[in-house]
């Protein structure tokens, strides 16, 4: 990451990014997995986790901004396994494959948004160096 005051928010945007890629292979495995016996779905934990880090934070969002990347590093996001989803099914499989591509397509709305503000916020840069 770029440790310059001028890209926290595109430091923040690419560990979002990132959540939403891993997001996108973990929903790709629950769908691969669908007719897989007692296969249990994935997901992955981030915006929690983001909003935590921001509620620590200052009074207004460039000060919680700039704190959260202070401690960058723990803006990690992790797979976790959902077992709190009841199962409908005989099998014990709790993939429920309608649903899943409907987050696969929410999840890469979710990851095209995130690289269009990047853009944006390098665009905003080369026009005020320009």
């Amino acid at each position: 990451m770029i440790n310059s005051n001028i890209y926290n928010y595109i430091d923040i945007l690419d560990k979002a990014a990132d959540a939403a890629y891993i997001r996108n292979d973990v929903i790709s495995n629950n769908i691969a997995n669908d007719s897989t016996p007692n296969y249990k779905r994935q997901d992955v934990q981030f915006e929690s986790i983001l909003q935590a880090a921001l509620a620590t934070g200052g009074d207004n969002l460039d000060e919680m901004v700039k704190k959260v990347n202070m401690n960058l590093d723990d803006l990690d996001s992790y797979i976790y396994t959902d077992r709190s989803s009841l199962s409908y099914r005989l099998d014990g499989n709790n993939v429920d494959i309608d649903q899943e591509e409907a987050y696969l397509a929410e999840n890469q709305i979710r990851y095209q948004a995130l690289v269009d503000l990047m853009t944006q916020e390098f665009s905003r840069y080369k026009t005020v160096l320009s």
